[in-house]
């Protein structure tokens, strides 16, 4: 086999080549990194060059047997490459022309001939500016020019790529395009941010790919963009080539709002398994279906938005979402980008806000996601202690790294302000306060003064929630935190982390389990009903039933209630009235709305059959009258995080397991009173006081026929007596149904 420089000699002038072999001498070991994959720095070597005062054109390209060097104005040839290694290395002398110009390649297989532009003979794509930014973790819209883009830059189409890497030997785009070769489309480093980027013409939408890393050590890893726009439905795991979410988020002004003063109430939702297609193999609902289905049933429902779990692309079905790879792409397993954009239009159109289940505290280790990204531990912490979650096995986010943060902080903005989605809940805030969750002394670390605080995760949550705020003044951020910390939903410069909403799950705690109870014993467990109220105020509160209280087996709500079939019944209509009665705003999990009898399966259809039975359709005419009542009540929302929108009546008759309290307006006269009988019995004339004398309108019996109960109750209304009663001079004697709650009103005047 002849040698690379004797094959280069055979075709070149005698003048040219002592050149030739004076380069080919010198760059010898460029070569051979270039064809082992090797080279760190290929922008350096490949494409167009000064070699001495001579223009060099040096190109890799394994599958050619010919590359002729054209002009891309004319098209004229310039030169035809000399093929120096069978591996597919090319190089030429462009005579004639003194300076670097715009030029193509003309490939010759032997079978086919293509001409193409050569990635080598572009510039680079982010500036100064874009690395300062994202080094610094302020680039909050690092989504426009990390991963990939499909641009057009020297008059020519293509997609420019870009990824964090700064331990990486080599980093290198593979796809389709390219055969998977990570030889072929070698990046471009900046030292000083660490970013590898490359523009590579001819490449556009559809096109899968990933990043093939080489590390310190030779190991290659394939690993997805963690900025993709689009992935592969898993369990195949490239991301894919996408024009990102067409451009026309709503404006803040046509957002629906989640306002304290306002109506909140949450269908929180698994997409997958909300309703499926039997005869199409049990498939989940793609997002346009869904939008047919889902929005119009939630919009006659009442509920004021869905919360949606995790539509991050994620590989483990399983994971329900709360493990994903993708931060900026929803997953495919429902449709296209587009398609998810489409859904929250429609959400829109019909007046449902939109919330997204975010998972910023941990990731999986997927080989192909962010878990040892560059052969180190780039964005969760090295030591397990700090970086690996014992309960989830997952990865913890490194917080205190700035880009790590950056990814966070513009994957926050990305959701509200590209696809326009209304809210963002995030997911186990408590696992994040605190280096010991769920961790046993000596399993964790302690912060800089000794503490269990996350400092650097708590400045995290506070930056995050400023930005939301500042960039969608109308969207919202809820915490689902578990413990004590205080202010969680106060601002940030008060001292609090600033989220919008808290979720109260120890409202949901107590009072499940108090509703599981025997009606019997309940009244030795009163305090679980009324201890809620001591703490109510010091939030601002979402009451939750959500997922969590109907997996692994805990079975349904429904199957959590005590007694034979109706009291079961009438026990879920009683806590659904209670609870949408209580200070705070609502989240109901579906299924929940028509009292599901089994424990939800992420891979089944809810029981729909279900609604068609008359006990199943009362829970949900129920559900759906209590969500209308909430809206159209300013006594039952308005004043939701005030102390002063709530006031006992009698929280102290546990012998009766009786409660009564007044939900208030900002105006006086704006009232509504509401009874809770949670025993099976009967109480007849059982007096309450009033703050007004009149007559009293029953608003809502949940022993109502209508709902499925026996309808015992007071005939529509009642008027009060000058009797005092609970420190009132009014006062009412009303008839109370077996389990059952009753909300009254004042006539007005």
């Amino acid at each position: 086999m002849p040698s690379p420089l004797s094959e280069t000699k055979n075709r070149m002038g005698p003048m040219d080549r002592m050149h030739m072999a004076a380069s080919l001498d010198c760059h010898v070991h460029r070569i051979s990194a270039v064809l082992a994959g090797d080279d760190h720095d290929p922008f350096s070597f490949l494409g167009m060059h000064k070699d001495s005062d001579t223009l060099v054109v040096r190109v890799f390209q394994p599958d050619a047997l010919r590359v002729a060097v054209l002009r891309r104005d004319t098209g004229d040839e310039l030169a035809e490459l000399v093929r120096t290694h069978v591996a597919g290395f090319f190089i030429g002398a462009i005579l004639g022309v003194s300076d670097p110009i715009s030029y193509r390649l003309r490939l010759s297989t032997g079978t086919t001939e293509l001409v193409i532009d050569d990635p080598y003979s572009f510039g680079p794509v982010l500036g100064e500016l874009d690395l300062y930014l994202h080094a610094e973790g302020s680039f909050l819209r690092a989504f426009e020019k990390m991963g990939a883009h499909p641009i057009v830059m020297d008059g020519v189409s293509g997609t420019s790529f870009a990824v964090w890497a700064p331990n990486a030997r080599r980093v290198s785009v593979v796809g389709d395009f390219n055969a998977w070769d990570g030889r072929r489309n070698s990046m471009r480093l900046h030292p000083g941010a660490g970013i590898w980027e490359i523009f590579l013409p001819g490449v556009g939408v559809g096109e899968r790919y990933k990043y093939e890393i080489k590390t310190r050590s030779g190991a290659l890893l394939l690993k997805a963009d963690p900025y993709a726009f689009e992935a592969e439905c898993p369990p195949r795991t490239a991301s894919i080539v996408s024009a990102g979410p067409s451009r026309g988020a709503p404006a803040e002004e046509s957002r629906p709002s989640a306002d304290r003063q306002g109506p909140v109430s949450i269908y929180e939702v698994h997409l997958g398994s909300w309703q499926r297609v039997p005869e199409e193999g049990h498939r989940s609902l793609n997002y346009r279906e869904l939008a047919d289905k889902l929005v119009p049933y939630a919009k006659d429902m009442g509920f004021t938005h869905v919360e949606l779990m995790p539509v991050n692309e994620h590989p483990f079905t399983g994971s329900w979402g709360y493990q994903p790879t993708s931060l900026f792409a929803p997953t495919s397993r429902y449709g296209a980008p587009d398609d998810f954009r489409e859904f929250v239009k429609r959400c829109h159109a019909e007046g449902v806000g939109v919330i997204l289940d975010w998972a910023a505290g941990h990731f999986p280790d997927d080989p192909h996601g962010l878990a040892m990204f560059d052969g180190t531990h780039l964005y969760e912490h090295a030591d397990p202690k700090e970086g690996y979650h014992p309960d989830w096995k997952s990865y913890i986010y490194n917080f205190g790294r700035n880009e790590v943060r950056g990814l966070l902080l513009s994957n926050a903005l990305f959701w509200l302000s590209e696809y326009g989605v209304d809210g963002l809940r995030v997911d186990a805030v408590a696992s994040m306060l605190h280096r010991n969750y769920s961790r046993k002394e000596g399993e964790w670390i302690p912060n800089i003064h000794g503490g269990v605080e996350n400092l650097e995760a708590i400045d995290f949550l506070r930056r995050m929630n400023e930005l939301v705020y500042a960039n969608c003044p109308k969207a919202v951020t809820v915490a689902e935190e578990s413990t004590a910390w205080p202010m969680v939903s106060r601002p940030t410069y008060l001292g609090g982390l600033g989220f919008g909403y808290k979720w109260n799950m120890g409202w949901m705690h107590d009072t499940l389990n108090y509703v599981s109870k025997e009606p019997v014993h309940r009244k030795f467990h009163h305090n679980d009903l009324t201890f809620g109220l001591l703490y109510a105020f010091t939030e601002n509160f979402i009451l939750p039933l959500s997922h969590d209280e109907v997996v692994h087996g805990k079975g349904s709500l429904f199957g959590k209630m005590p007694g034979d079939r109706w009291q079961k019944f009438a026990n879920l209509r009683a806590y659904y009235a209670f609870m949408y009665t209580q200070p705070g705003k609502k989240l109901l999990f579906m299924g929940g709305e028509f009292a599901q009898e089994r424990e939800w399966n992420h891979d089944e259809s809810l029981d729909w059959h279900l609604t068609g039975d008359g006990m199943h359709a009362g829970i949900q005419r129920l559900v759906r009258d209590l969500n209308w009542l909430y809206r159209g009540r300013r006594a039952l929302h308005e004043r939701d995080c005030e102390s002063e929108g709530f006031s006992w009546i009698d929280c102290n008759d546990a012998d009766s397991s009786v409660i009564s309290y007044l939900r208030k307006a900002a105006d006086p006269n704006d009232f509504v009173v509401a009874i809770c009988n949670f025993t099976p019995i009967v109480r007849r004339a059982y007096r309450i006081g009033v703050p007004r004398a009149g007559k009293y309108r029953e608003i809502l019996n949940t022993d109502s026929t209508f709902y499925g109960g026996s309808d015992v109750g007071n005939l529509g209304d009642v008027w009060t007596e000058d009797r005092p009663s609970h420190g009132m001079a009014a006062s009412l004697s009303l008839t109370l149904p077996p389990l059952g709650v009753l909300v009254l009103a004042p006539e007005e005047m």
